[in-house]
């Protein structure tokens, strides 16, 4: 039997950093994954297939020029699912070689097979050929993400009806399409048919979309998506789904209503991959999502050695704090001191258009009584605005009026996932209005749209109170105060 200082269960996200960040602590690690190919949920059906395929489609579609030669407007007539297919291939290959070349480079046994506990320090792994090999950890880190969540009460076929994972190797793109969970996966994907003139619908049983983001921003979102004739059947839950002889999908709602598409997707939920784990030869117990209850700092299960993160332990599910998760498992596994992450991290949603937030929102702010302020910027406000030809977008920046400090920045619009960066380095640093106010950004461009929010808010506080003294570049700096300490002997 070999022994691993560190056995990682997935290769996706929060797997991969595991990996990678305990083998640079010079410690023997193995990956277990059970796809064909490294890379996880996130690489091969969630994360990159998603965007990959949203990118092309506003490509193709010429969906960022419509704003200047109007909606009818498109740079390829006929777009295919080949034609989506093709950019995700060469993109899914991409991927996959730079992370098995980081496996190699920096020393990562990898091990393509099925892994189930023995023991809570033993797994065994049955490889496709059946050849089985019995692997013993110091410490276990279980980053198997998650996977579709499919009702019986679902008649998947894997062509007019099908999950997110099932969508990605269509032959045909359909004229219409029912999706049945407002969720972030079935927005994003809802929205991108849109994009490409495919009649969408939405149903969800709540009466809200996306409630963990701030209310003003939805709204904002929810109007762009209606005025494109998107229809959002909310606070009605699908009933029943039935195939038609006539190939068509039949959608029954709960108020007795029917909709008649071409294909349904359901994605309403994820379940956690933990099904075939054999958790209970570990002492583990999984939750009726299949999620893993972990300790938010260490990621430790209830079994001190073994480790959860990423998708598997739930909220926030993003590819980018499951790799903060994983990078952080790994340092606490292998007995290495790991900082806590910062404060406040960005939520990217990838639809048409974008949101991102960071922060707090403005009911957050509400319930803790907290005096604040807002600004708010429309990037067709900005001279990069006009250039690219956008009539939507918003920036919004919420304000302690006590400490003038920024609380929470939430943009829907183009290019919001990057933006929100600036706002999250304010944040993290604990920056005032002033810092809007006050600082040069590059015109034109879309980050203009920090100055003017922040001038918005600006010019409702006023001016900060004389009382507190401000820094200067110059009253910081080491010389000029030695020199100033000189001319007063």
């Amino acid at each position: 039997m070999i022994h691993y200082d560190l056995i990682v269960v997935g290769s996706g996200p929060a797997g991969r950093r595991a990996a990678i960040q305990a083998a640079k602590l010079e410690k023997k690690v193995l990956v277990i994954e059970q796809g064909k190919r490294v890379g996880g949920v996130s690489v091969h059906t969630g994360t990159i297939p998603s965007k990959t395929i949203r990118e092309t489609a506003l490509n193709l579609s010429g969906w960022r020029e419509r704003g200047f030669y109007g909606r009818s407007y498109r740079v390829k007539q006929e777009i295919s699912a080949d034609d989506l297919r093709r950019r995700l291939l060469i993109t899914l290959d991409h991927e996959v070689e730079v992370l098995e070349h980081q496996f190699a480079r920096n020393r990562v046994q990898s091990i393509r097979g099925h892994a189930s506990f023995v023991t809570p320090d033993t797994m065994l792994i049955v490889k496709d050929d059946g050849e089985e090999l019995h692997v013993q950890g110091t410490s276990i880190l279980l980053a198997v993400g998650t996977k579709p969540y499919r009702p019986d009460t679902i008649p998947f076929d894997g062509k007019t009806v099908v999950d997110s994972d099932e969508l990605l190797d269509l032959e045909n793109l359909p004229r219409s399409i029912v999706v049945i969970g407002a969720g972030v996966i079935g927005i994003e994907y809802a929205t991108i048919f849109s994009a490409l003139d495919i009649a969408v619908t939405v149903i969800d049983p709540k009466p809200t979309i996306l409630d963990f983001i701030d209310k003003e921003i939805v709204e904002d979102f929810i109007y762009q998506l209606r005025d494109r004739n998107m229809k959002l059947l909310l606070g009605q839950k699908a009933d029943k789904v039935e195939r038609l002889d006539s190939g068509k999908v039949s959608v029954t709602l709960d108020n007795g209503r029917q909709v008649v598409t071409d294909m349904v997707l359901f994605a309403a939920g994820r379940m956690g991959a933990t099904d075939t784990l054999n958790l209970s030869a570990a002492g583990l117990e999984a939750d009726s999502r299949g999620r893993l209850k972990v300790n938010p700092e260490t990621f430790q299960t209830s079994v001190p050695h073994i480790f959860a993160a990423g998708d598997v332990v739930g909220f926030p599910s993003l590819a980018s704090t499951s790799m903060e998760q994983g990078r952080i498992a790994a340092r606490v596994a292998v007995g290495t001191i790991a900082m806590e992450p910062q404060k406040y991290f960005p939520y990217g949603i990838y639809a048409v258009p974008e949101i991102s937030t960071c922060g707090l929102t403005e009911e957050e702010v509400k319930e803790r009584g907290i005096r604040y302020e807002i600004g708010i910027a429309r990037f067709r406000e900005t001279s990069r605005g006009h250039i690219m030809g956008l009539d939507t977008g918003l920036l919004k920046l919420i304000f302690s009026m006590k400490t003038r400090r920024l609380l929470g920045v939430h943009i829907v619009g183009e290019g919001a996932t990057e933006l929100v960066h600036i706002g999250q380095a304010v944040l993290n640093l604990k920056g005032t209005v002033e810092y809007f106010v006050e600082n040069t950004f590059n015109y034109p461009t879309l980050a203009e749209a920090y100055k003017i929010a922040g001038l918005d808010a600006w010019n409702r506080m006023g001016e900060r109170p004389k009382e507190a003294p401000v820094a200067t570049a110059q009253s910081l700096d080491p010389a000029t105060s030695d020199t100033k300490k000189a001319a007063s002997k």
